[in-house]
């Protein structure tokens, strides 16, 4: 399978990033300029939460959604090479699984029971879009048999691609959408069986299910999926960080999950519980501000300047002059796209609540060190 010429699709996709897209725009149209310079077969393009690595959406390439409980057992919940939790801790996030397996991907339980036997294909090539150390996207394409398979030179160019995808992915996050609002009234509760099959849901649940889009009859959506086997490899002492993820439904309305595991008499029960309900200021402030793009530096500034500072109050608790203080705000503005405080307040909170909540709250506490 050739691979073209990548100057002009690297071009292209940096003027995506900075196109203005929502995710869905941006995700379908870095796909297919992917597609160009790293040809394959099918393939996905997934968003994360920063904090946690979950999954929180999915935009495929002739990928079938009934696999998706399949997907995430095996990411989670079977040892194996390449998962994206260890490919996440490499230098270069980018992993082939036949060059890492030395020509065996047999040795890979996903390679045997999934890819092969049910997605009909034998090449893989994953991908982790992080920056500072927060993880944005994941990546996986994949070649059918008969034809090469994914070379250094392509890993290397998805691997130069991180700043970019992250980037676009951001900034597709926190585009314009208008939220619809919601009437869900009760707790959003799902119980998800040990064979990874809906077995209870509240009302509530249901209609969040819908928002999120899946059904009771279709199953879970992938991010669910992976929030409950990540809630099974952190009971068996797989995964470090409880599971929970916060989410932007497509009709702009952020949610979290949180999911743990129900303990039978024997304590060895391997139901898990689910519940999702509407993200809290606290929740989501960080994340938006993060996806603006700030410095470290430029968080802390934005925390103190959305509790109320003002530029001398600001530059004493972080022993910064006042003229250094103003410098970094007018940075800050210039990332998130405004022109003063009461603007970027508006743009971290009121745009993402005001039309669902109904009423604006004060800034004070949205920076709650529990939340970051």
């Amino acid at each position: 399978m050739r691979t073209i010429r990548t100057d002009d699709v690297r071009a292209r996709l940096g003027a995506l990033a900075t196109a203005g897209l929502d995710l869905d725009g941006y995700a379908h149209g870095f796909l297919e300029l992917l597609g160009r310079a790293v040809p394959h077969e099918i393939g996905c393009l997934a968003t994360t939460d920063p904090a946690t690595g979950l999954v929180t959406r999915t935009f495929k390439v002739n990928l079938p959604d009934h696999l998706d409980r399949e997907v995430a057992r095996f990411e989670y919940e079977v040892d194996d090479v390449n998962l994206f939790q260890e490919i996440a801790r490499r230098p270069d996030p980018v992993g082939v699984l036949h060059l890492d397996t030395d020509g065996r991907p047999e040795v890979s339980a996903r390679w045997r029971e999934l890819l092969v036997p049910h997605f009909g294909q034998a090449h893989e090539l994953r991908a982790v879009f992080r920056l500072r150390g927060d993880t944005w996207g994941l990546l996986a394409i994949f070649r059918p048999a008969g034809v090469s398979g994914f070379n250094p030179a392509e890993a290397d160019f998805v691997a130069r691609l991180s700043p970019t995808v992250v980037s676009g992915l951001r900034a597709g996050l926190v585009a314009s959408v208008e939220p619809q609002t919601s009437d869900t009234t009760g707790p959003a509760v799902l119980v998800v069986g040990a064979d990874g099959r809906l077995s209870q849901i509240t009302p509530a649940g249901e209609q969040r299910l819908g928002e999120l889009g899946g059904d009771p009859a279709r199953g879970l959506p992938l991010p669910l999926l992976s929030l409950v086997a990540a809630a099974r490899a952190y009971a068996d002492g797989r995964r470090a960080i409880p599971p929970r993820l916060r989410v932007r439904t497509p009709s702009g309305q952020f949610l979290v999950g949180d999911a743990a595991p129900l303990a039978d008499r024997t304590r060895t029960g391997r139901d898990v519980i689910v519940t999702l309900e509407e993200a809290r200021p606290p929740d989501i402030a960080p994340l938006v501000v993060a996806a603006f793009g700030l410095t470290p530096r430029e968080r802390d500034i934005v925390g103190h300047a959305l509790r109320g500072a003002d530029t001398r109050e600001i530059g004493r608790r972080l022993h910064l002059s006042p003229y250094t203080v103003q410098e970094h705000l007018t940075s800050i503005f210039d990332k998130a796209g405004v022109r003063n405080r009461r603007e970027l307040t508006s743009r971290v909170f009121l745009d993402q609540y005001a039309p669902r909540l109904g009423s604006s709250l004060a800034p004070s506490g949205w920076f709650d060190d529990r939340a970051g």
